[in-house]
C-alpha cells in the first residue's frame, strides 16, 4: 500500500527519480532489520578478532593489517549501533517529558511521511534512519571487500594455534652470576632447612617464589637448589620445570626421572601407576622438590600429587616458582615469597657483566648507568639489555636508546627474543577481555598511580567488560583487576587497612608499561605535540598540552578516538576545548586535566561519551545544560575542583548514570544538587549528596534518595542542618539501601547562633533515620543535640558496623550508658553484645565534652540471667582527637580484649592522666601494646618509645560554644 502510494507521488518525477526514491522508503523501512543483521555481524566480528589474537600470537604483516581492517570496521559498525541505541534512548527520554520524538526533521515532511509508511517505528528519527541505513550499506560494502581479501592475506581460522615457545629450565646456575638476592636466599634456606614444627598437617611444606617474568624466581630457586647446606640436608633432591599447559603425566614422570635416572620406560603409563611408583621412591625419603614456572590454577590438577607426597619424611620441602600469587595459594603454600626488583646498583652490576673487558665500557659508564636504571631493578632486563649493547660502541646509539621507550626497541616479530618475551607468556595466558583491559593501561604514562575503582570505571566505559546474569559490571572487572594483580601486572600496592587488605590503588612496573605500550602500538599514541600520530588507526590518546604547541590541526584529523586524557600543568593557558568537541565524537573516556574556564554547549555532540573525569586543574563553575543530553553516561567524576558548584537541571534524563563522584577537596557543601535526581535509580556511586536550603528554592531535598537503592560504596550527605520536615527523614528510606557500605551525616554549621532550635531538630531528624543494614563505616558529624543518641535506631546493634566516627558535637558534655542503647544499667534486660564487629571508634572535636562513663563486665543475677553485655568485642583502634574536657575513659573500652591502639591528641586532661608510669589512668592502658599521645609515640609494639612529638592543629585554640 505504501509503496503504491508513493509510486503515484513520484511518477511524474520519471522513472529513474521513481526507482531513487523506492530505493529509498525501503531503507528507511528496513534499518530495523539491518541494525539487528549489523548487530550479529559485531558479535561474529569480535569472536574472528579474539580467535586470531589467540590462534596466531605472531602475525605476518600481511595478516596483521588484514587484522587492523577487521578491528577498524568493528569499531566502526559499534559507533553506528550506538549512535542508534542512543536516539531510541532519547526518543524514549523525550517521549516521557512529553516532546516530539524527532525535533530535527520538518514538522510538514514528518506528517506526510508517517500517512504513508505504516510502520510506527518508521517514524522514528527519520534523518538518522535514512543516515544509518545508508552507513550501513557503505559499511556491508566494505565487510564484503575485507572478506574476499582474507585467503589472499592467508587467514585461516581452522589451523592449530601457533604456540609461544616456553623455554625449559634447569637447576644449573653460574652462583657468581647472581646478584642482590642475599636477604632473600638466606630467608629462603632458612624455611627450607629448617625442622619444622611437629603438629604440621603435612610431612612436606609447599614454598612459593612469586613476581613478574624475568624478576629472579627460578635464579633465586637455582640458588638454593645448588647450596651445599640443601645439598647436606635432603636425601633427594629434584628440579621440574612445569611450564604450561600442565600435564599431569609428563609430571610425574619427571619426578620419578629425577628421583630414580635409571628408572625403565614410562611411555604409556597411567597417572594412577605414576603417582604409586612416586610414593614408593619418595618413602621414607627427606626430599626437597623444586616445581619452577607453574601456571596452572585448577586444584583438580593438583590434588593427585599432594597426597603421593605424603609418602616422605617429615621436613620434606617443595618449592614452587610462578607469577600468580593465585597458584601459591591453590598449591596451599604456607609461605609465599613476593620477590621484589633489584636497586638500581645491582641492576647496574648485573649490566655490566655482559662485557667482558672494563675498558669497554670505559666512556660508557655514565650512560650504562642510566640505561641499567631504565630496567627499574628487573634482572633479566638488565641482564638482556647489557647483552643488546655491548655490540655497540657509539654513545650516539646509547643515547638514542636512553631517550626511547624500550617497547620503541623491539620488532614485534622477534618479540620472543627481546627484552620484553618474559610478559609475553602472561599476556597470551589471558583471556581476550582481561588483555584489553590491561593493554587499556597503556593510556596512563609511566609511574602513574592507578586507582582500582577508576580503572574499573574506564574499562566499563570503553566497553570491555563483558556482561554476565546476576552480576554488576563493576563486580566484573573488579574481578578482571584482582587477576591482572595476581598475576604480577601490577606492583606498589596500597590497601584499605579497614577492607581486610584489599587493593584501592597500585602502579605499574616501567617495563609492564612498555609491554602494553607495545601490545597497543597502533591505537594508543602519547604525545606534546611534536609527534605525529597514526590518525587513522588512533583510539587512545594521552596529549600533553603546551603553549608552545597549541596547534593541534594534525591532531584533530584522528577522528576516530575512544579516549582522550588532556594534560596541563601550566596555569596561565587556558586550553579552548570547542573544537574538541566537534571533532571527537566516537569518545568514550574524556579525562580533563588543564585548564579549562567553561565547557561548551557542543559537548553534547560526544554522544558516545561513557566516563568524564575532571580534575583539579579545570576551572568551571558548572555544567552547561546541554551537558543532560549525554544519556549514555555512566561516570561522572569531579575531582579536586574548588570552583565547582552546580550541577546542571536536566540530569534526570542520564538514566545511564552509574557514577556521579566528587572526590577530595573537590567537594563543597555549596554544590546545588538538581531537583530530580532521584529518578537516576540506576546510580550505584553517589559519593557525595547536597541537601538544599530550607526554604525548597534550590537545590533538592533528602526525599530525592527515596528510590536510590542501589547505592553502593559511601555516601556522604551534607545539609542534614536543612532537614526541617522530619518525614524527609523517613523518605529517604536508608534501610533500603542493602548495598550501602559507608554513611556520614554532616549536619554543617558548627557554631550554630539558634542553639535551642537547631538541637530540637536535629534530633528529630536523627531519631527518624533508619541506617542501611549492612553498614560498615559510620561518621556523625555537628550533630547539635547533647547527647550521642542511640536512636539512630539501635546503633549498637549494627551487625557489620566496623568504624564509627563523632566529630563536632559541641553540645555534648557527658556520654552514659546512652551511648550504647542501654536505657537503665541496672535493667536486668538481656543486650547481647554491643557494637559487635566494632574495629575503629574515633572522637574528634568534642570542644565541652567533660565525662564519659558506662557499665562494663559481664554478669548474672539470682536467677541466671544474664545483666551486663558484652561491649565491643573487636575494637582495635581507639582515637580522641582535640576533647580538651574530657577526663577519663570507661573500663568497657580498656579492658576490649583486641584493643591494640589508643592514639589522645590535644586532650590535655586526659593525656595528663595517661602519661607513661606518672598517670593516674596509666595502670589502666599499660597492657595496650600501641599508646600514641600528642603526635608521641609513649609505647609501640610493647616497647617504650621516645619520638619527638609532631604537632599540626590549632585545636587547642578553638572556641568554646
Amino acid at each position: 500500500m505504501a509503496d503504491t502510494l508513493l509510486i503515484d507521488l513520484f511518477k511524474k518525477l520519471g522513472s529513474i527519480a521513481v526507482q531513487l526514491a523506492k530505493q529509498e522508503i525501503n531503507l528507511l523501512v528496513g534499518v530495523d532489520k539491518e541494525v539487528q543483521k549489523l548487530q550479529d555481524k559485531l558479535g561474529m566480528i569480535k569472536a574472528m578478532l579474539d580467535d586470531a589474537e589467540e590462534r596466531q600470537p605472531v602475525k605476518l604483516r600481511t595478516e596483521k593489517n588484514w587484522l587492523e581492517r577487521l578491528q577498524d570496521q568493528y569499531y566502526e559498525i559499534d559507533d553506528i549501533l550506538d549512535t542508534w541505541n542512543t536516539a531510541r534512548i532519547r526518543a524514549e527520554i523525550e517521549k516521557e517529558e512529553g516532546k516530539p520524538a524527532d525535533t530535527n526533521a520538518p514538522a510538514v515532511v514528518k506528517k506526510k511521511v508517517c500517512s504513508f509508511v505504516p510502520s510506527p517505528s518508521c517514524c522514528f528519527n527519520l534523518p538518522l534512519r535514512h543516515d544509518v541505513g545508508h552507513m550501513i550499506r557503505k559499511l556491508n560494502e566494505k565487510l564484503d571487500m575485507i572478506f574476499k581479501d582474507k585467503a589472499t592475506c592467508g587467514i585461516d581460522f581452522n589451523r592449530q594455534p601457533d604456540v609461544v615457545k616456553r623455554q625449559t629450565t634447569t637447576s644449573f646456575v653460574d652462583v657468581s652470576h647472581i646478584i642482590g638476592r642475599d636477604k632473600y636466599r638466606d630467608d629462603l634456606l632458612r624455611n627450607l632447612l629448617d625442622v619444622g614444627s611437629q603438629d604440621e598437617r603435612n610431612s612436606y611444606r609447599v614454598i612459593s617464589l612469586v613476581g613478574m617474568g624475568g624478576i629472579g624466581k627460578t635464579t633465586l630457586a637455582q640458588l638454593a637448589y645448588n647450596h651445599p647446606d640443601v645439598q647436606a640436608h635432603f636425601q633427594k633432591r629434584m628440579w621440574i620445570c612445569v611450564s604450561d599447559p600442565f600435564d599431569q603425566c609428563k609430571v610425574a614422570k619427571a619426578i620419578i626421572k629425577e628421583v630414580d635416572p635409571k628408572h625403565g620406560p614410562l611411555d604409556d603409563t597411567e597417572l594412577q601407576t605414576l603417582l604409586c611408583e612416586i610414593q614408593d621412591l619418595i618413602k621414607e625419603k627427606k626430599y626437597f622438590l623444586v616445581l619452577d614456572d607453574v601456571w596452572t590454577e585448577h586444584s583438580e590438577e593438583w590434588e593427585p600429587f599432594k597426597h603421593a607426597f605424603e609418602n616422605g619424611v617429615r621436613g620434606s620441602r617443595i618449592l614452587v616458582t610462578t607469577r600468580k600469587l593465585t597458584v601459591a595459594k591453590m598449591i596451599g603454600s604456607a609461605l609465599p615469597i613476593n620477590l621484589e626488583v633489584l636497586s638500581d646498583e645491582d641492576c647496574w652490576l648485573i649490566f655490566r657483566m655482559a662485557f667482558s673487558n672494563e675498558e669497554d665500557l670505559k666512556n660508557l659508564e655514565d650512560l650504562g648507568r642510566k640505561l641499567a636504571f631504565k630496567c627499574k631493578g628487573l634482572p633479566l632486563a638488565a641482564k638482556l639489555l647489557g647483552s643488546l649493547m655491548q655490540n655497540n660502541r657509539s654513545r650516539e646509539q646509547w643515547n638514542k636508546i636512553l631517550n626511547s621507550n624500550l617497547w620503541e626497541l623491539e620488532d614485534i616479530e622477534n618479540i620472543e627474543k627481546s627484552i620484553l618475551a618474559p610478559l609475553l607468556l602472561s599476556y597470551y595466558e589471558l583471556p581476550p577481555t582481561m588483555r584489553r583491559c590491561f593493554s587499556y593501561c597503556s593510556v596512563f604514562a609511566k609511574d602513574y598511580i592507578f586507582r582500582r575503582d577508576q580503572l574499573v570505571l574506564h574499562w566499563m566505559a570503553q566497553g570491555y567488560v563483558e556482561s554476565k546474569t546476576n552480576m554488576e559490571m563493576e563486580d566484573i572487572a573488579e574481578a578482571y583487576f584482582e587477576k591482572l594483580a595476581m598475576r604480577s601486572f601490577f606492583q606498589d600496592f596500597k590497601r584499605d587497612e579497614y577492607s581486610d587488605g584489599k587493593i584501592i590503588g597500585c602502579k605499574m612496573h616501567d617495563i609492564v608499561h612498555d609491554f602494553a605500550q607495545l601490545m597497543t602500538k597502533t591505537e594508543t599514541f602519547e604525545t606534546d605535540g611534536d609527534k605525529e600520530i597514526d590518525c587513522q588507526s588512533a583510539r587512545h590518546l594521552h596529549l600533553k598540552i603546551s603553549k608552545e604547541r597549541h596547534c593541534l590541526e594534525s591532531i584533530y584529523r584522528a577522528k576516530n578516538l575512544r579516549t582522550l586524557y588532556l594534560l596541563s600543568r601550566e596555569k596561565d593557558y587556558e586550553f579552548e576545548m570547542l573544537n574538541s568537541f566537534h571533532h571527537f565524537k566516537c569518545l568514550r573516556t574524556l579525562i580533563l586535566d588543564c585548564l579549562i574556564k567553561k565547557l561548551p554547549d557542543a559537548v553534547e555532540n560526544l554522544i558516545h561519551l561513557r566516563c568524564l573525569f575532571i580534575s583539579e586543574n579545570v576551572e568551571i563553575g558548572e555544567l552547561p545544560e546541554t551537558f543532560c543530553n549525554l544519556c549514555n553516561l555512566q561516570t561522572l567524576k569531579i575531582e579536586n575542583c574548588p570552583y565547582f558548584k552546580k550541577l546542571p537541571q536536566g540530569m534526570s534524563k542520564q538514566i545511564n548514570l552509574r557514577h556521579l563522584i566528587f572526590h577530595d577537596r573537590s567537594f563543597s557543601r555549596d554544590v546545588v544538587f538538581p531537583k530530580g535526581i532521584g529518578k537516576l535509580i540506576g546510580l550505584r556511586r553517589l559519593s557525595e549528596f547536597n541537601i538544599g536550603d530550607k526554604n525548597g528554592t534550590e537545590g533538592c531535598k533528602l526525599g530525592e534518595l527515596k528510590n536510590l537503592n542501589q547505592l553502593r560504596g559511601t555516601l556522604r550527605i551534607c545539609g542534614m542542618e536543612n532537614v526541617v520536615n522530619v518525614d524527609e527523614a523517613h523518605n529517604a528510606q536508608l534501610k533500603d539501601k542493602i548495598h550501602l557500605r559507608g554513611l556520614d551525616l554532616m549536619f554543617g554549621e558548627i557554631f550554630y547562633p539558634k542553639r535551642e532550635e537547631r538541637m530540637e531538630n536535629d534530633v528529630k531528624v536523627l531519631t527518624a533515620l533508619e541506617l542501611p543494614p549492612n553498614l560498615q563505616r559510620l561518621t556523625i558529624r555537628g550533630h547539635k543535640g547533647n547527647t550521642i543518641y542511640p536512636t539512630l535506631p539501635t546503633l549498637g546493634q549494627v551487625p557489620s558496623l566496623e568504624v564509627l566516627e563523632i566529630e563536632w558535637l559541641v553540645n555534648v558534655k557527658k556520654v552514659g550508658d546512652e551511648f550504647l542503647g542501654i536505657e537503665d544499667s541496672k535493667n536486668k534486660k538481656d543486650y547481647g553484645i554491643i557494637f559487635p564487629n566494632l574495629k575503629s571508634l574515633q572522637f574528634k572535636e568534642m570542644i565541652n565534652w567533660e565525662e564519659w562513663i558506662g557499665m562494663g563486665g559481664r554478669g548474672e543475677n539470682d536467677n541466671g540471667i544474664v545483666t551486663n553485655p558484652i561491649i565491643m568485642p573487636r575494637l582495635q583502634s581507639l582515637e580522641i582527637y582535640c576533647c580538651k574536657k574530657l577526663k577519663s575513659l570507661p573500663n568497657y573500652l580498656l579492658t576490649a580484649p583486641l584493643l591494640k591502639k589508643l592514639e589522645i591528641s590535644y586532650s590535655s586532661l586526659l593525656i595528663k592522666r595517661c602519661q607513661r608510669g606518672t598517670g593516674e589512668n596509666w595502670h589502666k592502658i599499660s597492657h595496650i601494646s600501641n599508646i600514641k599521645l600528642d603526635g608521641m609515640w609513649v609505647q609501640r609494639d610493647g616497647e617504650p618509645q621516645s619520638d619527638s612529638k609532631i604537632y599540626g592543629s590549632d585545636c587547642e585554640n578553638s572556641p568554646e560554644v
